[in-house]
């Protein structure tokens, strides 16, 4: 119970710094806007999709990886900033868990790619997206699942190797290639088949792809659940060991 408590409240707080910068909000949605206009009509031509309809289904969910893959691992550069302006220090001096404290972060981090999500496939839908609003709420919930790997992946990372000047380079050494192996700028449909095999490999490769079958309303494809059982396994080990690394932090 006390875990629960003290995970919403962080939450709670970190939510509430975020509603307030509406201006950071804005910025936020520019990159993945800016994408889903100008990148569509390129993979339409590509993939000769009869329609943008069609192009916004296969790209979407693709754009929606991307955005949990690089929002979640950019996460630390966050936790270091509250390391260097003395908010972590002064939650030390609080009787909150300090698991609690992680999680309620992490799912901050969780609820705004969500918003963003959301917000990015109500636009699709104004230019002929269409997907059924159960295979949505199951791609959110895999979308959740991605970012929760992300973010925890880069906490432990900032926590480990506190350095702001080589920790950038890390995480877009580590990003750019699992964003590549993921598909998310070209389904791996196209991709030579050793680049499919090491692909096997890369979990975000398997949240894009069982959030595309979800686009496409093939539930049933084994491709989801298998990607459900993989993030949900890696999700727990990442934030098991971040929760490990912040708790000997604020020892």
């Amino acid at each position: 119970m006390k875990l629960a408590r003290d995970t919403w409240l962080t939450f709670q707080y970190e939510a509430g710094l975020w509603v307030r910068g509406r201006a950071a909000i804005a910025a936020s949605l520019l990159q993945p806007v800016t994408f889903l206009l100008f990148f569509t009509p390129f993979l339409k031509s590509v993939l000769h999709a009869p329609t943008y309809g069609d192009a916004f289904r296969i790209y979407v969910p693709l754009l929606l990886c991307s955005m949990g893959l690089f929002g979640g691992l950019f996460a630390g550069f966050a936790l270091l900033a509250a390391k260097r302006q003395g908010v972590i220090g002064r939650l030390q001096v609080t009787p909150l868990s300090r698991v609690g404290m992680l999680l309620g972060r992490e799912l901050m981090f969780v609820l705004m790619i969500g918003f963003q999500a959301v917000f990015i496939s109500a636009a699709a839908l104004i230019f002929g997206l269409r997907v059924r609003p159960g295979n949505f709420l199951l791609t959110l919930i895999v979308l959740a699942m991605t970012v929760l790997v992300g973010v925890s992946i880069s906490y432990a990372l900032a926590l480990a190797l506190p350095n702001e000047s080589v920790l950038p380079t890390l995480m877009v050494g580590l990003a750019n290639p699992l964003s590549l192996l993921a598909g998310v700028l070209i389904p791996l449909s196209v991709a030579p088949l050793w680049v499919r095999d090491v692909a096997l490999w890369n979990p975000f490769a398997w949240s894009a792809n069982s959030m595309r079958e979800l686009f496409a309303d093939l539930v049933g494809a084994p491709v989801v659940w298998e990607a459900g059982l993989i993030l949900v396994g890696l999700a727990t080990v990442a934030v098991l060991l971040s929760s490990r690394l912040f708790t000997r932090e604020m020892a």
